[in-house]
């Protein structure tokens, strides 16, 4: 990767050219000027913005920009030769941003990003492409915000062989789940109030349905397994069919619900996933709320280790991109997935229907006799245990009762059987609601 050792020995300021003057971009610009003391000694050199590419040069951002080098095309950027790094902070795996970010690491310049889903889905090309031109590229902010997540895997835990990676990394829905557990309200009145406090975007499918949690764990996988894993081979599944007695069911089970993301690596291959899933409330985790992520990791060396923070918002974001311009600017930089490229091999993670765990499942049923009979004899003719039921008469339907069924561990192509024969019942009156249980 390229030095810039140099540089730094003749204190010359880095040089940026940022496209995309939103929260986290405007945030960047502000922080770069408010800290600017710290992060010149951090540095070993002063780092500068000199030009920007945004749609709108007139809007009022917080801090005076007008003596900078606009561009109207952000892939102008690449080209400038008064740039050395460019930071993309435009968003989205296709179209502009991609063409910046390959433009820009064919030009030799660095480049720092927050670009979760380009980074998920092109991230194997993308670190080809960096190492044929020695062109750094470096994303912490991609990942949970604040939280060092991308620099506690790649470097911290760069000497262990890590077994697992994952955690809480939507703050959209770990913010919903939370508030409908402490108010007992149900996932649309508790969605449209982020929406009003910003937390949720007006159309919230990335956040609610998964997407962003799975960008977010392919590149923790990717980092933590040394290979890229495919994602179009991730498992993910959203947070729209928890309804307020899930969390008052799980409450009383012992767990709390949490949307998480998790990949673990094992001798059959890589598991990777995002769902819904029942946590013990005494877990660390369970403990993380309201628009906190968390990121667990365990070794078998270290052990297990979660750090939590912020994992979105201008300034944990900004402060993410400024601490890898400060590795660019000491000449501090590591392959994309921390390993050669010449051992890269892209993998898929293993199909959700070869996966062990215990499951919670919540029926509405008709209240008469023998539907539990039924139930249970289909669990036990797809060779699935129960472990405990739970049935609340005070919870009615009108003529149906809400039933809750904990399963021991088995296997989900095993409980999915059981499931569609259940979900066909004529007195199973909605959709059943499957939560897996993860032990922590």
């Amino acid at each position: 990767m390229t030095s810039s050792k140099g540089d730094v020995a003749s204190n010359r300021p880095l040089r940026l050219g940022v496209a995309g003057l939103g929260t986290v971009g405007a945030g960047l610009a502000i922080l770069l000027r408010d800290n600017a003391d710290i992060i010149t000694a951090r540095a070993g050199r002063p780092i500068e913005i000199t030009a920007v590419a945004a749609r709108d040069r007139n809007r009022d951002r917080g801090i005076d920009l007008s003596a900078l080098t606009w561009h109207t095309n952000a892939v102008d950027l690449a080209n400038d030769p008064g740039v050395d790094v460019v930071v993309e902070l435009i968003g989205g795996a296709e179209g502009t941003a991609r063409a910046l970010v390959e433009s820009a690491l064919t030009a030799g310049k660095a480049v720092v990003t927050a670009n979760k889903a380009l980074l998920a889905i092109h991230g194997d090309a993308l670190a080809r492409l960096s190492a044929r031109h020695n062109a750094p590229l470096l994303f912490e902010a991609a990942v949970a915000g604040g939280i060092p997540a991308i620099k506690t895997v790649r470097e911290g835990l760069a000497a262990d062989r890590l077994l697992s990676i994952g955690g809480i990394l939507n703050g959209t829905c770990n913010y919903i789940l939370t508030a409908m557990r402490e108010t007992g309200r149900d996932f649309a009145d508790v969605l449209a109030e982020a929406q009003e406090l910003g937390y949720a975007e007006a159309d919230p499918s990335t956040d609610v349905d998964g997407i962003d949690a799975a960008h977010k764990l392919t590149i923790l996988a990717s980092l933590a397994f040394g290979h890229p894993v495919e994602f179009d081979s991730v498992h993910v599944e959203g947070i729209r069919s928890i309804g307020a007695h899930d969390l008052s069911f799980a409450r009383a089970l012992g767990y709390r619900i949490k949307l998480l993301g998790l990949a673990r690596r094992s001798e059959r291959g890589v598991e990777a996933r995002v769902a819904p899933c029942l946590v013990p409330e005494t877990a660390p985790i369970a403990q993380v709320d309201g628009v906190f992520n968390a990121v667990i990791a365990e070794g078998t060396f270290v052990g297990r280790l979660m750090v939590e923070g912020r994992g979105a918002g201008a300034g944990p974001t900004a402060t993410a991109v400024a601490a890898d311009l400060i590795d660019v600017a000491r000449g501090n930089t590591v392959p994309v997935w921390g390993t050669d490229i010449r051992t890269l091999k892209s993998v898929r993670s293993r199909p959700a229907s070869e996966w062990r765990g215990a499951f919670y499942l919540r029926l509405t049923v008709a209240d008469r006799a023998g539907v539990i009979a039924d139930i249970t004899a289909i669990l036990r003719d797809c060779g699935v245990s129960l472990s405990s039921m739970i049935q609340h008469p005070s919870a009615r339907q009108g003529d149906d009762v809400p039933l809750v069924l904990v399963t021991h561990p088995t296997k989900e192509s095993a409980m999915q059987a059981a499931l569609e024969r259940i979900a066909a019942l004529d007195v199973v009156s909605t959709a059943p609601v499957l939560i897996r249980i993860e032990a922590f």
